[in-house]
């Protein structure tokens, strides 16, 4: 495995894909990171040597926010709307789509597995 910027990508993967291994790198952000570093997209990751590695690590370290600190500026941006009470912040607390979507139907995946609900019972008389 080759390694840059302290994260492991796999070598046998063109560098295009493989540097989308990284948590926070795209398919449009690698495009450009080979375009300004002057590798071929078409390369195998495992046939770069260290000073190509360098130069990768260089630029992503100096653009992009990756990894543990992405992940940990996405956390904090949604415990700040959940502080201020904001409507995201309530639908985040609460486990429900906050972009607008409907809930009615679907939306399975943020509210989890169906919990059945008695219905009312019919009125006889």
């Amino acid at each position: 495995m080759a390694r840059i910027a302290g994260i492991d990508i796999p070598e046998k993967k063109k560098v295009f894909f493989a540097l989308q291994y990284i948590h926070g790198i795209g398919p449009k952000v690698a495009a450009a990171i080979l375009k300004r570093t002057g590798i071929d997209p078409e390369r195998r990751a495992g046939t770069l040597d260290d000073q190509e590695l360098s130069a990768i690590a260089a630029d992503v370290d100096a653009k992009y926010l990756v990894e543990g600190a992405l992940r940990r500026k996405v956390s904090q941006d949604v415990q700040r709307l959940k502080d201020i009470k904001s409507y995201r912040g309530d639908r985040h607390r609460k486990g429900l789509p906050c972009r607008g979507q409907r809930t009615r139907t679907n939306s399975r995946t943020r509210k989890g597995k169906k919990k059945t609900v008695a219905g009312k019972k019919g009125v006889k008389g």
